[in-house]
């Protein structure tokens, strides 16, 4: 049967159709391979003939407030292995683990793995030394990596603010972990280019990405003043074996804390070498109980503000206990403290007269006060583990628990807690959030790119019921329980606390936590100190005996640190028989050497330095008082006349 050429010449057109439909879909499918996959496969493909080497980058490093290095690195390499690129599997497992110290046939599995490349555990973060025994076996597949560990130039010291890190650098614990985004930055790597094999392409060039280091973080802490806060805890620990010792210094105007230390201590490089217990408690910020006498500054607060006494004029007779709800309710003086006006009440720390002053402003304004300093919810301070403290609930506060809570007893409280609501009392009234990072700075470019500003909570209290405050408590100070914590020169106010420990709801017998709350100067407070003492051995378990004096150490060689000009007047101590005799400096810059001995021999011992023969500088200045017997510098030199 014959086609027709109508026929024929629709069968063409259907084929050249469907020929021109196959064409188009090849050559869109290729345009689609080659301007739209092509980067994507060219990617995979590299993918597949590549092994990458990561290079860690340097974490960024954490300094106090003036720049000094509180946790930097170290480099430390790291042993890398491309199992497809070993020639000799058995005879390189041996010779690594003779190295690395470690087991041959483990060496001999991680090196066989099928994986494109394999880190050695034994070989992480080793030394330079080490690294170079490696790289000297000149082993087929073996390769150095650069990486850094972590490192605490000052051991033990700020160890439980800082925390510390990981094996892979990763924060764990403290500012390393509250603020492991920012310090740990970005990976690099080195890209090798191998065949099927394993074996690498000399034709190919490799490539490097490079790590980005992290950010480097400035605390609020001053490193000079953390130094002597550290000092004094290490003594007070020889001194008194005591069950643990807390210690915060704090900025009253902003909330910057200036140094935090607690005991017992560890090194954050050697973590491991101690009890969980010890490195998860921040114990100033984690800790909780009850106050003691240091939380009658926020009843004293709340009474002046509500005018609901003169601490002048008005009077209180204490026969050594007062009674409510049926129960009789101790001073810690025998005997009590007789006929005495209400800043007696104050500098006596009588037990009996708070209870008066709580009553006198009744459950609710007490209660409101308590919650208005902050107490019973978090500070917010920027570290990890922060305790809430325990509060009565208020529906079920009778007589006799608003009583107690007038005195800081069955209430609890931490530590942080109690420096931020006393440096509102003295500050003027305002009750700031506590923190300690201060900014973080690129390490590349040193700007800052992030910078925290002060955070006010409310306003607690006015300026002149501060006012009071502050003067109440520098007579504390000065004539009354706290007088351990008087430092000569400068006007320092604060308040001790003796606390009895509860154990399955009862009170230990002698065992205390002792403590003191301090502030200077008294007329314009620049820093607050607040030192604890959990059950000092043997001696008398008293705020006042023991850790007063801890603070007015502190405090003297702060307060000098800062350059806080000592006060021309200060309230004169109310001395006793075993007070050490106080002398008070001649200035003697210009005087000879011999003048100079007929001036002060027999009162202090002198450090002369320099080769010349007259005085041109003393240390302390004129005027400071000082202990009988302390040590002076003098410095010698030529007259410039």
């Amino acid at each position: 049967m014959r086609v027709s050429n109508v026929t024929v010449r629709k069968r063409l057109a259907i084929f050249l159709l469907i020929g021109l439909t196959v064409f188009t879909i090849i050559v869109i499918r290729l345009g689609i391979v080659q301007f739209y996959l092509g980067e994507k496969l060219t990617g995979l493909a590299e993918d597949s003939w590549s092994r990458n080497i990561t290079f860690e980058p340097m974490r960024g490093q954490i300094l106090d407030r003036n720049g000094v290095p509180l946790a930097t690195n170290i480099s430390a390499p790291t042993v890398y292995v491309i199992p497809r690129q070993v020639v000799n599997p058995a005879e390189t497992a041996e010779q690594l683990a003779s190295v690395l110290d470690m087991d041959k046939e483990k060496a001999y599995k991680l090196i066989t793995k099928h994986t494109s490349s394999e880190r050695i555990p034994e070989g992480r973060k080793i030394s330079h030394e080490k690294a170079k025994e490696v790289k000297a076996l000149g082993l087929k597949g073996v390769y150095i990596a650069e990486d850094s560990k972590r490192y605490y130039p000052l051991g033990e010291y700020l160890s439980h603010v800082l925390g510390f890190t990981g094996a892979d650098n990763q924060g764990l614990m403290g500012i390393e972990l509250s603020y492991d985004k920012e310090l740990s930055g970005e990976k690099g790597y080195v890209k090798l280019y191998t065949d099927a094999k394993g074996k690498k392409l000399e034709n190919m060039a490799d490539d490097f990405s490079a790590p980005v280091n992290g950010d480097n973080l400035k605390l609020t802490i001053d490193s000079r003043i953390q130094t002597i806060i550290e000092r004094e805890l290490d003594l007070a620990e020889a001194t008194y074996n005591p069950d643990g010792i807390i210690a915060i210094a704090m900025n009253p105007n902003n909330g910057e804390i200036l140094a935090m230390s607690s005991r017992p201590t560890f090194d954050p490089a050697n973590f491991q070498n101690v009890k969980s217990e010890v490195y998860n408690r921040n114990l100033p910020v984690w800790s909780s109980y009850e106050p003691g006498s240091t939380f009658k500054i926020i009843t004293l607060a709340a009474a002046l503000e509500e005018g609901k006494v003169d601490l002048e004029k008005d009077s209180f007779y204490d026969p050594g206990y007062i009674e409510v709800a049926g129960t009789k309710l101790h001073c810690w003086k025998r005997g009590g403290h007789g006929e005495q006006t209400f800043m007696e009440v104050v500098q006596n720390s009588c037990n009996p007269g708070f209870v008066e002053l709580g009553m006198r402003l009744g459950k609710d304004k007490l209660f409101q006060y308590i919650s208005d300093f902050g107490f019973g919810t978090k500070t917010g301070i920027d570290l990890q583990g922060e305790g809430t403290g325990i509060l009565f609930d208020i529906d079920k506060v009778g007589p006799l628990e608003q009583a107690t809570t007038a005195f800081g007893q069955g209430v609890s409280v931490t530590p942080i807690q109690q420096v931020a609501a006393v440096a509102a009392a003295v500050n003027g009234g305002t009750l700031y959030t506590p923190y300690i990072a201060k900014e973080m700075v690129d390490s590349q470019t040193g700007e800052t790119i992030m910078r925290k500003s002060p955070q006010v909570k409310r306003k607690v209290i006015s300026e002149e019921t501060s006012a009071k405050i502050r003067g109440a408590l520098e007579t504390v100070v000065a004539k009354g329980s706290g007088t351990g914590a008087y430092v000569d020169s400068y006007r320092v106010g604060g308040k001790t606390g003796t606390a009895q420990k509860a154990e399955n709801g009862r009170y230990l017998e002698n065992n205390y936590i002792v403590s003191f709350i301090g502030f200077a100067p008294a007329d314009h407070p620049e820093i607050v100190v607040y030192v604890a003492v959990d059950n000092p051995k043997g001696t008398i378990q008293f705020g006042g005996v023991v850790a007063a004096p801890i603070v007015g150490n502190i405090m003297e060689d702060a307060l000098r640190t800062m350059d806080v000009k000592p006060r021309d007047t200060q309230i004169e101590k109310k001395t006793k028989w075993d007070d050490p005799v106080m002398v008070e400096l001649p200035d003697v810059v210009g005087l000879t050497a011999k003048e100079l001995q007929t001036q002060l021999i027999g009162k202090v011992n002198l450090d002369i330095s320099g080769d010349g023969t007259m005085v041109v500088k003393q240390s302390p200045e004129a005027g400071v008082k000082v202990k009988e017997g302390s040590t002076i510098r003098i410095y010698l030199g030529e007259s410039s006349e």
